[in-house]
């Protein structure tokens, strides 16, 4: 596992599209299920009168979840292809769901659109469409499963008809031809998925499988200047303070001078970088994707918190007087106006931030703008927003640290949009 690159894949698409099939096959054809459990999953199923969700069932191992036959929240999965050991990201295509959908897709490297053949492009196809493009996912495979279910069955005049149209889409959100890839498939009996072309005997082009090889190794950016958000704070006797958290751009080495921000202390806290420690183990520096525990002399555990960020001290995170940001309204159950106050999401921070102007309503197949300040928003818009955090938070902009540009935005025990961070007026 450790030699091989890590990717974070999220799948995505509208709802009975298939997308649990897609992935309880994949984790089948890639050996992470014994046999015996899947003919245990397929006889529940039939029992139940669902055996075309067998597969799906392997992944939604929920009770809740079977009795249902919907994907609820964000199942994360592992497996190994030839060129990279993957982490799925299950994407719930219902909409109140969306939430974890959106913490799903903003981790993401890659994603995989599902499609049903018979079915084509739907109101939800778009929304995630818009949705990874918005969070910065820069490849996709497109991939149009349920071709056993067109009429003739395996029509490849079909998928030629559906893939028009969703390269038509994503072009109009502005992804480009090299950054997708469009694969036909049927999940539920395994043509084109893993290794085997099945009934598509058409199609010349590589399996699913095969298209996840082709995606290119997401860069570490190290590039970037050292961004350090807190999960948790430790104070170990003998030692001292031990913030852990994931290093998200940058290197991290002993010696270095770190602020954290916004923090208890007013203009940060400065500490010196003592040890890093992965797993146990020492390290002479530390990675973005790397989860360390840093032992800090010189900052006492009440100073800093969850959510606060670190950087080198010649190169601090930016703690934001107000921001402007460009989201989609997921879901809310009525309209946004300015004065709204919900919970902004971003890396390990949780903070209310209002909505201070709402400037520019978007098409959000597009990114065009529609009307210039308009009066509210509602689910299915995109807009660009001005916002005020409520209590200091650091945010960055997402084409400079985009790690620390995107963010999902609660209220109502649910995800009512996502978005970037686009401008940041500095808290002086």
């Amino acid at each position: 596992m450790a030699n091989k690159p890590h990717l974070n894949l999220v799948i995505i698409g509208h709802v009975d599209h298939g997308k649990s099939t897609l992935v309880g096959r994949i984790l089948l054809e890639t050996g992470q299920f014994p046999a015996h459990m899947v003919e245990k999953f397929k006889e529940e199923a039939k029992a139940k009168g669902k055996e075309s969700f067998a597969l799906a069932w392997i992944f939604d191992n929920l009770k809740e979840e079977r009795e249902r036959g919907v994907t609820i929240d964000v199942a994360h999965k592992r497996f190994d292809t030839d060129k990279f050991y993957v982490t799925i990201i299950d994407a719930p295509g219902h909409r109140d769901f969306v939430k974890n959908m959106i913490t799903g897709t903003s981790q993401a490297d890659a994603a995989i659109l599902v499609v049903a053949a018979q079915h084509g492009v739907m109101a939800q196809t778009k929304e995630h469409m818009f949705l990874a493009r918005t969070l910065g996912v820069k490849q996709m495979i497109i991939a149009i499963n349920q071709i056993d279910a067109t009429t003739p069955p395996y029509n490849k005049a079909r998928y030629e008809e559906v893939k028009s149209d969703v390269v038509k889409l994503a072009k109009s959100v502005g992804y480009r031809d090299e950054q997708l890839q469009i694969v036909p498939c049927s999940a539920f009996v395994g043509d084109n998925t893993a290794k085997n072309k099945g009934k598509i005997d058409w199609w010349t082009g590589d399996t699913v499988l095969q298209a996840i090889d082709k995606f290119k190794e997401p860069e570490k950016p190290t590039n970037l200047p050292l961004r350090w958000p807190i999960q948790d704070v430790y104070t170990i006797k003998g030692v001292g303070t031990v913030p852990v958290g994931k290093i998200e751009t940058g290197i991290m080495k002993p010696g270095m001078q770190l602020i954290f921000k916004p923090s208890m202390k007013p203009g940060g806290a400065v500490g010196e970088c003592k040890t890093i420690e992965m797993h146990h183990e020492q390290l002479s520096q530390a990675l973005p994707g790397d989860n360390v525990g840093v032992n800090i002399r010189g900052i006492a555990k009440n100073e800093i918190r969850r959510g606060d960020v670190a950087g080198p001290t010649t190169n601090p995170p930016t703690v934001a007087k107000s921001f402007t940001a460009q989201i989609m309204v997921l879901n809310h159950p009525s309209v946004i106006t300015k004065g709204y106050t919900p919970v902004f999401h971003c890396y390990t921070a949780q903070v209310a931030c209002r909505f201070d102007e709402i400037l520019k309503k978007l098409d959000p197949r597009t990114g065009q703008v529609k009307e210039e300040n308009p009066d509210f928003i509602k689910t299915g818009d995109a807009a660009v927003v001005k916002v005020i955090p409520t209590r200091p938070m650091v945010i960055e902009p997402s084409k400079k640290i985009p790690q620390l540009g995107r963010f999902a935005i609660r209220d109502m025990g649910q995800t009512v949009a996502a978005g970037v961070c686009l401008e940041v007026e500095e808290a002086k």
